[in-house]
């Protein structure tokens, strides 16, 4: 892995039963992410994804791309666009830099995830990799 390498992009249908499902796994009870009614009432078309169910999808992007022994040390992401019922994101993810620690290598992967809106989701996730483990990103 270097540098520049890109990641194989993955395609995340957005259903009601995700947003629900994970609204209810984040123990995030507000009403926009499971109840139409009450979404619409605050002002949107319809319920939304949280915030922790996009970080967990972020998490399962690079898990699936880089393997189980990537190890996440750090996600920070911010949201743009909501994710609604019925659409689909895709995450892409570009490795941007490089290094290495006592235990093996450190990577930066910028991560995206757009929608029909645009960009739902945009940060930088840094992982560590165990010495001699010869990782290859799954690329597109």
């Amino acid at each position: 892995m270097r540098a520049g390498d890109e990641l194989a992009p993955l395609r995340i249908p957005i259903t009601r039963t995700l947003i629900v499902a994970g609204a209810i796994a984040t123990r995030d009870y507000q009403d926009v992410h499971h109840d139409a009614e009450a979404a619409r009432a605050k002002g949107s078309p319809d319920i939304f994804m949280n915030i922790l169910t996009t970080n967990g999808l972020v998490g399962r992007y690079i898990a699936e791309r880089l393997g189980p022994a990537a190890e996440l040390r750090k996600v920070a992401i911010r949201l743009g666009v909501p994710n609604y019922p019925d659409g689909e994101m895709e995450l892409s993810g570009r490795v941007t830099s490089m290094g290495t620690d006592a235990d093996g290598e450190t990577a930066v992967i910028e991560v995206t995830g757009a929608n029909a809106l645009g960009q739902h989701v945009t940060g930088q996730v840094t992982i560590r990799l165990p010495r001699g483990g010869g990782h290859e990103p799954a690329r597109s």
